[in-house]
């Protein structure tokens, strides 16, 4: 039994204690509780270690270390704690993310040794709804992308990734095979939606983290040269929609605060603020 203030890696049997953790902000935690059900902390199947934080023998914070790292319900101390233990093992993760404060803490402690950042997103609203918003009406055109339309897809997805992150998800080492097996595993399990024409998308959207509480939608495009049209805001009607019937009882998604265009496009649907979060990009 832990009976100070420490930090270890959990597995399997800490599955109750983290997901109670996760559960204290079911919205803004999706992302992490989609991976830690997914898993039950197996590490094999988690895609990273979790670090867990306990102050007298509870459980209190967690830390997602994999491709992101994320700090959960973490005051002061547990930042600390994480940001030492990510120290010790170097960095491994191509960006930190989560809610607003951990994650300023976390950075200012990493910064001097991880820094300078390549991209670094301080304020970005976390939105969330439970009902579809009235007077929109859903895009019929939008659909489920089904897998032998993969080909099609992926382009716009890559457009997606390379305008929000900034750089290409093709020029990973891998050449790109994580990202498109990922964007194939979300058009398998048919959270994929687009709008095609001509063999060519106009808008498309995922949804990504799943959990019993919420879904996160992930992912949302459109073609450059239609935009201001009103695809985006009638084709998320169609995924909110969708969403909402069969997947999860909310909806939420992040969007950075400088996007005007798509905060309007978000509220008008109904979307309103829970949180903020923060993304530092390597």
């Amino acid at each position: 039994m832990l009976t100070t203030s420490a930090t270890r890696v959990l597995g399997p049997d800490d599955l109750s204690a983290a997901l109670a953790v996760l559960n204290q902000d079911p919205v803004a935690n999706a992302f992490v509780t989609a991976r830690v059900l997914d898993s039950g902390l197996e590490p094999a199947w988690l895609g990273g270690e979790m670090w867990g934080w306990y102050r007298r023998g509870r459980l209190r914070s967690l830390c997602y270390a994999g491709a992101n790292l994320v700090p959960i319900a973490a005051g002061p101390a547990a930042v600390r704690a994480f940001a030492d233990r990510a120290l010790r093992q170097g960095r491994r993760c191509s960006s930190i993310v989560g809610p607003h404060a951990p994650t300023a803490r976390l950075w200012s402690h990493l910064e001097p040794y991880w820094g300078p950042a390549r991209t670094l997103r301080r304020r970005q609203p976390l939105m969330a709804t439970d009902r579809m918003p009235p007077g929109v009406t859903p895009d019929p055109a939008v659909r489920r992308v089904r897998k032998e339309e993969m080909d099609i897809v992926l382009p716009a997805a890559v457009a997606m990734f390379t305008e929000e992150v900034g750089v290409s998800p093709l020029d990973a080492e891998d050449g790109g095979l994580t990202y498109q097996a990922r964007v194939a595993e979300t058009v398998g399990t048919g959270r994929c939606f687009a709008r095609i024409e001509d063999g060519r998308v106009l808008f498309k959207a995922e949804i990504g983290a799943v959990t019993p509480q919420t879904c996160q939608l992930q992912g949302v495009w459109t073609a450059p040269d239609r935009r201001g049209e009103g695809l985006a805001t009638a084709g998320l009607a169609t995924v909110l929609a969708a969403a909402l019937a069969g997947t999860a009882p909310v909806v939420s998604l992040y969007v950075n605060d400088f996007n005007a265009a798509a905060l309007t496009v978000y509220r008008r649907l109904g979307f309103t603020e829970t949180g903020t979060l923060m993304s530092v990009l390597f």
